[in-house]
């Protein structure tokens, strides 16, 4: 059997940035849950991007895909202007107020799979409408391991299909909020069992600089966030978190409970380099060592 070309898909949006934080305002810049997530995906496995941009869409952006080796092929390119969202953060940096959202392609976009990613073991689902994942797999031809993200906003006016894709994964990602939303459960242990009524096998909860809790039917893990002097721009940290996951677990070949264990640590650190500058700026400085570096400073801190 001819090996596929990438080993991990990932559908998501794929947007134009403005952002101001307490200190900085940046206008312009690469932005949308694809693009965090498949930069940190890229680190470790083999990585092809599915999403859609506008004619207007900078052919330096595109460049900085192809320095960090993300496959392209199922980037979509339509006439008109790409997806643009702008906001700003409050002083302690964990809430944000959304300014502007200007869907542009993004409204009518309909992800294709290459052939070639039909074949892809590893796939994420990003954050868009559960109706597109579903469509996604649709496409797809018995992935190994399956990870969906959602927001607020698909439990608000979409919550029939976004419980039906949840049926379909491996493993549901989703923040406290959220996951106190869908269910009506301020615990998260009590959330996360109602979630798992729903079929996957996994449950995992970012709780934002506080890290994030994996569950399943018989466990729960809970893994702390690297602490961080200073940052700039939390903006995508869970796109990137849930990409360096994927890439790390299709790096590693498995899907058991160990396999996702560590592979939420690669994710966390990449997520924290991400953090420290904005856009995809600090990512494309990066490199596999300085990851695998700050890992074993992670462990050893974590260390009983």
């Amino acid at each position: 059997m001819t090996k596929p070309v990438v080993d991990l898909t990932i559908v998501g949006s794929i947007g134009i940035d403005t952002i101001e934080t307490p200190t900085e305002k940046r206008e312009e810049i690469l932005g949308g849950s694809a693009s965090y997530a498949c930069a940190a995906a890229s680190f470790f496995t083999h990585t092809g991007m599915v999403g859609v941009v506008g004619t207007d869409f900078p052919k330096a952006f595109i460049d900085t895909w192809a320095t960090m080796n993300i496959d392209l092929a199922g980037l979509q390119t339509v006439e008109g202007k790409t997806f643009r969202w702008s906001g700003v953060y409050h002083e302690n940096m964990d809430n944000r107020d959304t300014l502007s959202t200007e869907l542009n392609v993004f409204e009518t976009f309909s992800p294709e799979l290459p052939e070639d990613y039909k074949e892809a073991p590893y796939l994420f689902l990003g954050n868009i409408h559960p109706a597109l994942q579903l469509h996604v797999l649709e496409q797809v031809r018995n992935p190994k391991f399956v990870l969906i993200d959602t927001m607020d906003l698909w439990i608000n006016i979409a919550k029939d299909d976004l419980t039906q894709v949840i049926g379909k994964c491996d493993m549901l990602t989703l923040n406290e909020s959220e996951s106190q939303l869908y269910t009506g459960k301020n615990s998260l242990t009590q959330a996360a069992k109602e979630l798992l009524n729903l079929g996957p096998e996994y449950v995992l909860i970012k709780k934002g600089g506080n890290g994030s809790m994996l569950f399943t039917k018989d466990d729960a893990f809970l893994l702390h966030a690297y602490p961080l002097d200073s940052f700039k721009d939390p903006t995508g940290a869970g796109d990137t978190f849930a990409g360096g996951l994927m890439g790390a677990l299709a790096a590693s070949g498995k899907t058991d409970k160990e396999a996702i264990r560590q592979a939420m640590v690669y994710g966390s650190i990449t997520a924290s380099f991400g953090v420290e500058e904005f856009s995809l700026e600090r990512l494309t400085q990066l490199d596999r060592d300085e990851i695998e570096i700050r890992v074993e400073e992670f462990k050893e801190m974590c260390r009983i």
